[in-house]
């Protein structure tokens, strides 16, 4: 195959590099956005440009506005066409109940939401494959994970030293001490990664130590995988529950072992913590209360451009693909914001438009620990182990005015409920490492990050109004 002439090359280049980098170019009235001539280039000089450019969050549209007849003509500017405008005009010629508009089409009276991809089409392309591997099962998907997070959170993920599993004392581990844990490849590995980024946790899943009347060590669980493929609550012998995560969890899982504190621990209540545990066995994953932990404020938890209107269209969007998952991962919940029954999303929608509210306004509302969903209760693993803490009394005296399902599992590792004496922690814990940390990793290559760990004081109402916008996930003291 004949090579590209290279002053076509050089030309090519320089046309790409002066159009990037001067904004009048834009003006003129081309085919194609100067970004679409990169791929021509040879890959030395493309792609760096193309990867300085795009990231994996190019996949988000931005909302552009809203066009109705209260707002004029609407204009953006795009990748393929420069000049847009959209306008709605009302008129009601068929005499219809509902008048008509030029297209015929029935709008709410905020108008239609309009998104514009703004990396055009090949920057949207190219963060689909910046996405893409995050669930990839492979040594290119967990490399993809590290570099995500490390860009757009700031994990290091320093390599420790060998042996990345310690040899466990289980006569070391008492009831209420904490597992969190962060996977890093495959189907669970991209979910959490991007569970991270928008929550600011630096672990994606968590779990709970329970010793039983006999002494014997276990594991409860929102999320494990029984025999039939589904995500359930469960508790498991200890045995079984490492033998997995050592030897048949593919997703490279990161585990760390937080030892409550031993004032905490005289609190525990071991009983109570077993009844509730043992009333969720068996029941579904908590998705009914999983989104709505991150979401607290109208625009102070959605890294950008996502903001609640791209929310509500995926919503939209998802609705007529998958009716059934819709309903348990958000209508179930939106209808028990509102004290209504059964209304599908766009019937919710309406719903909150009539009430004088927004649909950013209702996701805000906080989850209520007490509410019963059509599969029971709802609990995911963050709000499993909580409601186990809850039930064991350590969210006393002010138990009844917090809600531990609005709690991210950055919320749960940063209560002050941990060992904060090194010399307490277990003989085998960090066996080996040369950096101490103020808990035990107990599995993974990479040394694990808990920023915020173990000093949040409980505090009514908690957890319930906190931003978390990346990469820092500011918050104040007593949101």
């Amino acid at each position: 195959m004949a090579s590209r002439p290279p002053f076509l090359l050089l030309l090519l280049f320089l046309f790409a590099l002066f159009s990037l980098l001067n904004p009048h170019s834009r003006a003129a009235n081309l085919p194609f956005h100067p970004e679409d001539v990169l791929p021509l280039l040879p890959r030395q000089l493309s792609w760096p440009i193309l990867n300085a450019l795009r990231r994996p969050v190019d996949l988000l549209p931005t909302f552009v506005g809203a066009a109705s007849p209260s707002n004029g003509s609407l204009a953006w500017k795009g990748a393929c066409f420069y000049e847009n405008t959209a306008w709605l005009e009302f008129h009601n010629e068929t005499g219809g109940e509902f008048g008509g508009g030029t297209l015929h089409i029935k709008v709410k009276s905020r108008g239609v939401s309009i998104f514009l991809m703004q990396a055009g089409m090949l920057g949207t392309l190219q963060a689909l494959w910046d996405v893409f591997p995050l669930f990839s099962n492979t040594g290119w998907g967990e490399k993809s994970n590290i570099g995500f997070l490390n860009k757009h959170m700031g994990a290091s993920f320093e390599q420790r030293p060998q042996p990345w599993v310690t040899n466990i004392s289980i006569d070391d581990i008492h009831s209420g001490d904490f597992l969190a844990i962060s996977k890093i490849r495959g189907r669970w590995g991209g979910f959490e990664t991007l569970e991270k980024w928008v929550s600011g946790a630096y672990a994606g899943h968590t779990a709970m130590c329970l010793r039983d009347s006999e002494g014997k060590l276990w594991v409860g669980e929102s999320g494990h995988d029984n025999d039939q493929g589904e995500d359930v609550i469960a508790v498991q012998p200890w045995d079984e529950w490492w033998e997995f995560e050592l030897n048949k969890d593919d997703s490279n899982p990161h585990i760390a072992l937080l030892p409550l504190h031993p004032d905490m621990r005289a609190k525990f209540n071991e009983t109570a913590a077993w009844e509730y545990a043992e009333s969720m066995n068996g029941k579904p994953y908590g998705y009914n209360n999983m989104l709505f932990s991150w979401i607290d404020t109208i625009d102070a938890n959605y890294p950008p451009p996502l903001d609640a209107h791209v929310v509500a269209s995926v919503m939209t969007v998802w609705n007529q693909m998958q009716p059934a998952y819709a309903a348990n991962m958000w209508n179930e919940a939106l209808n028990k914001r509102l004290g209504t029954e059964g209304l599908d999303l766009p019937d919710l929608l309406v719903e909150t438009e009539m009430r004088g509210s927004s649909f950013a306004e209702l996701l805000t509302i906080p989850e209520q620990d007490d509410w019963v969903y059509s599969d029971g209760k709802s609990a995911s693993c963050v709000a499993f182990v909580l409601e186990m803490y809850k039930a064991a009394g350590l969210f006393d005296p002010i138990s009844s005015s917090v809600q531990v399902t609005e709690f991210t599992i950055k919320d749960a590792y940063s209560l002050k409920f941990f060992e904060n004496n090194s010399s307490r922690l277990p003989k085998w814990c960090n066996d080996g490492d040369d950096v101490e940390l103020p808990f035990c990793q107990i599995r993974g290559r990479y040394r694990m990050e808990l920023p915020g760990y173990n000093t949040m004081d409980l505090y009514p109402h908690m957890n319930e109004r906190c931003p978390s916008l990346p990469p820092k996930y500011s918050r104040p003291s007593d949101c």
